[in-house]
C-alpha cells in the first residue's frame, strides 16, 4: 500500500506536530498507511509533550517533489557484462529499447551499450577473435555435445574451406587457434597435434574414438553443432561478453533521487534516448528512457493545521492532496480533484481531529489523548486565548481525563518549557513560530513567540529588530513582525522591520508606534493579529 505523508505547516509549533501524529494514528487505524512528517525544527514545548509521553518525533520531509524513484521507468532493464553480445541484443530488441546498462556481478553500474555500437561491432568488427566462456559458446551453438577442459575460451576462429592439403600447407594454427570443421579427418588431426584451444564440429558430424582419445590426452576442447560453418562463422563472436564491444564515452547516469524536472532539464540538452539510473551506492536499478519521463506515480499528502501554499512543503504542488484537516482561514491551495477538506471554528486543529476519532469510533489512546491536549493548550494558551470555544474546553476536558492529567498543572508546565530563549539567535527567535500570508502580490510574515517575562527580550531587542531588517530587504517581504505574547497577562509586545511601522499604527491606532510597543490583550495571531493586519493592506 502506497504511503500517505501527513504534514503540519513550515516551522512546526505544537498543535501542527502533535496534529499530524494523532491524525497519522487515526488513519493508521482505519486502513491506510500514513507517516507523520515536520517540515522544520521541533521546538522546545513540542519536544516537551513528545518526551513526556514517549512519542518519538516525526522525521522530517525536505519536500514531496517527483523524483526518479516516483517514475514508472524499466526496473531490472541491466545485463552482467559478462553475459553473451546475443543475449544483450535479444533483449533490447524483445523489449524495445535501444540501449541498455551493464553491471557487474553486484549489480554496479559498468557501462551502458546501444543497438547501434553493437551492429556496428557486427558490421565493421573483420577480426574473429573468440574471449567468452565455454558455456556461453555451448548456447550460442546449440551444441549436440562437448568435450570440455576449459571454463574460458580465448582465441581466433579460423574455418577449414580450403581443400585439405592447401589448408595444412597454408594456414597457421596453433594453442590460439578457434577451429571449424566438418568431418576432414586430416584436417582435424592437424589440427590436435597443433594443440587448438578449440574445435568446433559443423552439422553435428563425431570424432572417431582413436581421435577422441587423442583429444582428450591434449586437452584439446571440443564443440559439436548442428549449425553449419557460414553460420557458426555469422554468430560465434556475439557469444563475446558485452563488455567486449567497444563503446562511445561513459555513459550518463541520473540518481533516482534526483527530481524529475533536473532529468527533463538535462535531458533536453543530452539529447540521448535511455539513461541509466543508479542509487548512492552505483547500483543499477534500471533504465529510463526519455518518452516514459511522464509516467509518474505522485507522493500522496495529508494536510494538517494550514491550507496555505506558502506554509506548506515544497514542490506540494507536483504532489497529490488527499486531504486537509485545518482551523484557519481558508487559503490559497487548488486541487485539481475534489478533495475531503474538515475546517473548524475552534481554537486548536487537534478538536478536530478529537471529533474524527469520534466519528470513526476509534479509541484514543492515553499517549495520543496527551500530545492531542498538549495542542489544544499550546494553540489556545490553556484555553484562554479568544481563539478558544466551548468545543475546545469539552474536548480538552476529556482528553485530559484519558491521559489521566491535571489540565491546569500540565498546561503550565508546557507552556513554560518553550519560553525560554538561552542560547537562540534572533534568527531563531524569529522563526521558532512565523508564518507568511498573501495579500495580492506580496507576502507578509508574522511571526510570534510566548513568554512570562518581557524583560528577557528586551536585552536583545536591538538585535532582533536588525534580524527582522534584513529578513525583510533579502526576502522582499512587504512587512514582517514578531509578536511577543506573555500568557498570563494576555498581552503581548511587538517588534518589527522599519517598512512594517505605518501598517501597524493603522491596525491598532496606535499614533507614531514604538519598537516594543505594548499591545494589550492581543494574544492570537488568527484573531487579533492577521485580521487586523490584512484589513489595513488590502484596503
Amino acid at each position: 500500500m502506497e504511503k500517505v505523508y501527513i504534514i503540519g505547516h513550515k516551522y512546526p509549533d505544537t498543535d501542527s506536530v502533535c496534529g499530524a501524529i494523532s491524525l497519522s494514528y487515526l488513519k493508521n487505524r482505519l486502513g491506510m498507511n500514513t507517516e507523520p512528517r515536520v517540515l522544520g525544527i521541533i521546538n522546545p514545548e513540542t519536544a516537551f509533550a513528545l518526551n513526556y509521553f514517549n512519542i518519538e518525533a516525526p522525521r522530517y520531509l525536505n519536500d514531496v517533489k517527483v523524483q526518479l524513484k516516483d517514475v514508472n521507468y524499466n526496473k531490472n532493464y541491466i545485463i552482467n557484462e559478462n553475459s553473451p553480445i546475443i543475449d544483450a541484443f535479444n533483449f533490447m530488441n524483445k523489449n524495445a529499447i535501444t540501449g541498455m546498462a551493464l553491471v557487474d556481478d553486484d549489480k554496479k553500474l559498468k557501462g551502458y551499450v546501444s543497438l547501434k555500437e553493437i551492429a556496428s561491432d557486427m558490421i565493421c568488427n573483420e577480426s574473429l577473435k573468440v574471449s567468452t566462456s565455454f558455456d556461453n559458446l555451448l548456447d550460442i551453438l546449440e551444441a549436440s555435445s562437448y568435450i570440455k577442459f576449459d571454463d574460458y575460451i580465448e582465441g581466433y576462429a579460423h574455418a577449414a574451406t580450403f581443400d585439405d592439403e592447401t589448408f595444412i600447407k597454408n594456414q597457421r594454427i596453433d594453442e590460439e587457434t578457434i577451429l571449424i570443421v566438418g568431418f576432414r579427418e586430416s584436417i582435424i588431426r592437424h589440427a590436435i597435434s597443433a594443440k587448438v584451444k578449440l574445435i568446433i564440429l559443423v552439422k553435428d558430424n563425431k570424432l572417431t574414438p582413436e581421435m577422441r582419445k587423442e583429444i582428450k590426452k591434449n586437452h584439446i576442447n571440443v564443440i559439436s553443432t548442428p549449425r553449419s560453418s557460414f553460420k557458426i562463422a555469422r554468430v560465434l563472436c556475439l557469444a563475446n561478453p558485452i563488455r567486449s564491444i567497444k563503446r562511445g564515452n561513459d555513459p550518463i547516469t541520473f540518481n533516482s533521487n534526483d527530481y524529475l524536472t533536473d532529468f527533463e532539464e538535462a535531458t533536453a540538452k543530452l539529447k540521448h534516448t535511455n539513461y541509466p539510473i543508479i542509487n548512492n551506492k552505483n547500483i543499477c536499478l534500471g533504465m529510463l528512457r526519455t518518452i516514459d519521463a511522464h509516467e509518474i506515480s505522485k507522493k500522496k499528502v495529508i494536510l494538517v493545521d494550514h491550507n496555505m501554499l506558502g506554509q506548506s512543503v515544497d514542490g506540494l504542488y507536483e504532489a497529490e492532496i488527499l486531504e486537509i484537516i485545518d482551523h484557519h482561514n481558508i487559503g490559497d491551495i487548488n486541487t485539481s480533484m475534489p478533495i475531503n477538506f474538515r475546517n473548524m471554528s475552534v481554537g486548536s486543529v487537534n478538536t478536530i481531529i478529537y471529533y474524527l476519532f469520534k466519528e470513526n469510533n476509534i479509541k484514543i489512546p492515553k499517549d495520543i489523548a496527551g500530545i492531542m491536549l498538549s495542542g489544544i493548550i499550546s494553540d489556545t494558551l490553556l484555553l484562554q486565548s479568544p481563539t478558544t470555544t466551548m468545543k475546545d474546553k469539552m474536548v480538552a476536558s476529556d482528553l485530559a481525563g484519558i491521559a489521566k492529567l491535571d489540565l491546569k498543572q500540565y498546561g503550565i508546565q508546557l507552556l513554560e518549557s518553550g519560553v525560554s530563549i538561552e542560547g537562540l539567535t534572533a534568527n531563531e527567535i524569529i522563526y521558532k513560530d512565523c508564518k507568511t500570508y498573501k495579500v495580492g502580490e506580496s507576502t507578509i510574515a508574522i511571526a510570534q513567540v510566548f513568554t512570562t517575562d518581557i524583560n528577557i527580550f528586551k536585552p536583545r531587542f536591538d538585535e532582533i529588530i536588525e534580524e527582522l531588517n534584513r529578513i525583510q530587504n533579502n526576502l522582499g517581504y512587504k512587512m514582517i513582525t514578531l509578536f511577543i505574547t506573555n500568557f498570563l497577562t494576555n498581552n503581548s509586545n511587538v517588534l518589527f522591520s522599519d517598512n512594517s511601522k505605518k501598517t501597524l499604527e493603522l491596525a491598532y491606532g496606535i499614533e507614531d508606534i514604538k519598537q516594543g510597543e505594548l499591545i494589550k490583550k492581543v494574544v492570537s495571531r488568527k484573531k487579533q493579529i492577521v485580521p487586523y493586519i490584512m484589513s489595513v493592506l488590502e484596503r
